[in-house]
């Protein structure tokens, strides 16, 4: 019995080593993740203002650094991918912290008025059913 448990411990830690060696992602990719994470931030209604600032602020620094590695990544220079040319060609949705930083808007305020949506709009609807 002990056997057998230490060869499954082996053979389990062997499998997450050699999984966790090939789970590489790029800096877009983590870019994309944590913009993603941010707008759920922005979204989540079951939060509370304060928790929700606290954690856009630690989202907004974040970004900041990813931002800045996506931009200097050599490897990106001349790759044509779907992915790299609407990450590019998006630069106000792609480089969210930038963006709103560049134009004196808070990220939520940058990020809406993307999709023409104003702050103010968005407090005069009416929640309702359709």
């Amino acid at each position: 019995m002990l056997k057998r448990s230490l060869k499954t411990a082996v053979v389990m830690c062997t499998l997450s080593i050699a999984l966790t060696a090939t789970a590489q992602a790029g800096t877009l990719e983590n870019l994309e993740r944590e913009r993603s994470t941010t707008i759920n931030y922005f979204l989540d209604a079951n939060m509370e203002p304060n928790e929700r600032l606290a954690r856009v602020e630690a989202s907004k620094r974040r970004l900041l650094d990813m931002e800045r590695m996506v931009l200097r990544d050599k490897s990106l220079r001349g790759k044509s991918t779907p992915v790299v040319r609407r990450a590019f060609s998006n630069y106000d949705v792609t480089f969210l912290a930038h963006a709103a930083t560049e134009k004196d808007l808070s990220m939520v305020d940058n990020w809406l008025e993307q999709f023409d949506v104003s702050t103010d709009a968005l407090m005069a609807a009416k929640v309702g059913r359709r």
